[in-house]
């Protein structure tokens, strides 16, 4: 797990269960995409909440959930909050 502390002290990570969080500080979890199917059956990874496009389509769910976690960190993660 990837933990970015800003100046101000502010710990912005991709959320897993690696590290208890809460031995950190107060938490504010926010979901930064969906991945979800279409009538189809292709999956697809939308990034709206975090501002980012829409990824895909895929043929499983996990290459879209690769390619999720790929573009957080890419574009996301190391964003500053200073």
């Amino acid at each position: 797990m990837q933990l970015v502390i800003s100046s101000t002290g502010t710990i912005r990570c991709l959320y897993d269960e690696s590290l208890d969080l809460h031995k950190l500080g107060k938490l504010s979890i926010s979901r930064g995409s969906h991945v979800e199917p279409n009538e189809a059956g292709l999956w697809y990874t939308d990034l709206a909440p975090v501002g980012g496009p829409q990824l895909g389509p895929f043929g499983s769910r996990s290459a879209a959930l690769t390619a999720e976690v790929r573009w957080l960190e890419e574009h996301w993660l190391s964003l500053s909050d200073d």
